[in-house]
């Protein structure tokens, strides 16, 4: 059942619109699989479905390559709006609900300097391995975000 669920949620969100968990698990429904919310958080996870501005995303549905960098300037570019820096800390601003999606990506283009990152909706932590290496991530991702 799993399998068949997460088959069709990937072609779900391959070919749909679909903006939160509510407009999928209908579409679910509508194929005759019930799940609930924690079935489904736990399913676009195992897939690493991002939730972009447009919605869920599969994963390379842009066409990068995740290990050339391109995948993370790219949620750079379009989820980040704000940058802080506190001790050991990155502190990065995102739109509501975007924050997961710009963790995601950072921690799979292993960002030079950082240890992991810790999500929110619209607030991402990045632990800096020093407070050099934070001052220097959190320049690289301003000129990255072409932002001051």
């Amino acid at each position: 059942m799993k399998v068949r669920r997460q088959s069709i949620i990937r072609k779900l969100v391959a070919g749909d619109e679909l903006r939160n968990q509510q407009e999928l698990q209908v579409r679910l429904r509508d194929e005759g699989i019930e799940a609930t919310q924690s079935t489904l958080s736990r399913d676009l996870r195992e897939l690493g479905v991002l939730r972009g501005r447009d919605g869920y995303q599969l994963p390379n549905t842009e066409g990068n390559g995740p290990s050339d960098g391109s995948r993370l300037h790219a949620a750079i570019r379009r989820e980040l709006v704000g940058v802080d820096v506190g001790g050991t800390l990155v502190v990065l601003h995102t739109p509501s609900g975007h924050g997961n999606a710009l963790a995601i990506e950072i921690d799979a283009g292993q960002l030079e300097g950082a240890l992991g990152t810790i999500a929110g909706d619209d607030t991402v932590f990045i632990a800096a391995r020093s407070e050099s290496a934070a001052i220097r991530i959190a320049k690289r991702l301003r000129s990255i975000a072409e932002i001051s």
